[in-house]
């Protein structure tokens, strides 16, 4: 085989100013695997949505699922950045994730309510991640989580207000 094959990846060390770079590389996979969880539960409820409001919530649900795929790639590439291992196993993303998947199949407007409730936690673990940035001084990461929380929060608003009841 190729030499240029036989190259696997390692931690490395970066010295770009923040600090305790472990601590944060955990914290964003945290973030990651919550993040990467609500994509596939979110793409899996825009695949069986049904009635009368499908159309718009199939395109809700395929705008944040495409938003968190994006963001599950940037918060995989800062892990990187930082010189840590993103996660390789499916098994550390379910176990680290605060998203957790209901036992029965779920109404339209509980689709919605469980969006919303796992959207809530995850803007609550972007917060810590934010103070936890600020305290290690990595300004990137603490922007990310900034911006990632917002999405969050606005979804939360958007899935509940479609669910209102």
């Amino acid at each position: 085989m190729n030499s240029a094959m036989n190259v696997v990846p390692e931690t490395k060390s970066f010295a770009t100013g923040p600090q305790n770079t472990e601590a944060l590389a955990t914290a964003i996979a945290n973030v990651l695997s919550d993040t990467y969880r609500l994509m596939f539960k979110t793409h899996a409820y825009h695949w069986n949505v049904e009635g009368p409001l499908f159309y718009s919530l199939h395109k809700l649900t395929e705008e944040q699922y495409e938003d968190l795929f994006a963001a599950a790639d940037e918060l995989a590439e800062r892990i990187r950045a930082l010189g840590h291992m993103a996660p390789m196993k499916l098994a550390d993303i379910t176990s680290q994730s605060v998203v957790k998947d209901l036992e029965d199949i779920p109404s339209a407007g509980e689709m919605c309510e469980d969006l919303a409730n796992d959207h809530e936690r995850i803007a609550h673990r972007m917060h810590a991640l934010i103070e936890l940035s600020g305290k290690h001084r990595d300004a990137v990461t603490e922007d990310m989580a900034t911006a990632r929380s917002s999405v969050h929060e606005q979804a939360v608003w958007m899935l509940r207000a479609i669910a209102a009841k």
